[in-house]
C-alpha cells in the first residue's frame, strides 16, 4: 500500500503565506462552497491536526466534492454533550460517503473509532474508506481492525500491481482475504452515491 505522507498531504494545502489567510478562513471557505450536485463526504479527523485535515479537505475538493467538518457545522452544540453524538450520526447518515483520515493520533482517539463504528454501520463496505497518513519516514502502524476496510492508495508513477495496470493517482482498494483486491479509482469511488 502507497500511504500518503504529511509532507505530500500539505502540498494540496493553499498557501497561508501568498493570501494572508489563516487555517480557520480557508476551512470556512470550503463549507461556503455550493454543495449542488456534489457528493457529500463525512470527514472523520482528530480535531488538532488542522494541517492535515486541511490538506485532505485540499485533495478530496479536487475531485468536486463536498466535504463535511462536523466544528465547522453551525449547528453543532458549542460545549460537547450528547447532542454532540446525536448530530454526528445525523451527519453520518445524511452524507453519501464516510472518510477516515486515519493519522497515527486520529487512530487512538475515542471519538474517532466511535464515528467509524457509525461510519461502519451506515456506509459499509462500499460507501467508506480510509485515508491513511503517516509521518515522514515512518510505517503507518494502524489498528488490525483498520484492514478490513476500504483504503485510499497514491501512486506517484505507472504501475503494475497484483495482475493489472494501474497509472498515476488516487484509487480505493477494497481489500480480500484472498489476495484478489478490487481497485477503483478515487475519482469513480466519489461518483458513486
Amino acid at each position: 500500500m502507497s500511504i500518503i505522507t504529511e509532507s505530500k498531504l500539505k502540498e494540496y494545502r493553499p498557501s497561508l503565506k501568498s493570501s494572508y489567510q489563516t487555517t480557520s478562513s480557508i476551512l470556512a471557505q470550503f463549507k461556503n462552497e455550493s454543495k449542488l450536485f456534489k457528493t457529500k463526504i463525512f470527514l472523520s479527523h482528530k480535531h488538532d491536526e488542522v494541517q492535515e485535515l486541511e490538506g485532505a479537505i485540499a485533495f478530496l475538493k479536487s475531485f468536486g466534492v463536498d466535504v463535511y467538518v462536523d466544528w465547522l457545522d453551525d449547528g453543532m452544540p458549542k460545549t460537547t454533550s450528547g447532542l454532540t453524538a446525536v448530530r454526528i450520526k445525523e451527519k453520518i447518515k445524511d452524507n453519501h460517503k464516510f472518510i477516515l483520515l486515519a493519522t497515527e493520533e486520529a487512530i487512538k482517539s475515542k471519538w474517532c473509532n466511535w464515528e467509524l463504528g457509525l461510519g461502519d454501520a451506515a456506509k459499509y463496505i462500499d460507501h467508506i474508506a480510509i485515508l491513511p497518513i503517516k509521518k515522514e519516514y515512518s510505517d503507518f502502524t494502524g489498528s488490525e481492525y483498520l484492514q478490513i476496510y476500504p483504503y485510499i492508495e497514491f501512486l506517484d508513477s505507472s504501475s503494475y500491481l497484483k495482475g493489472s495496470f494501474r497509472s498515476s493517482g488516487a484509487y480505493v482498494v477494497f481489500p480480500s482475504i484472498n489476495g484478489n483486491d478490487k481497485v477503483v479509482a478515487l475519482d469513480m469511488w466519489l461518483r458513486s452515491k
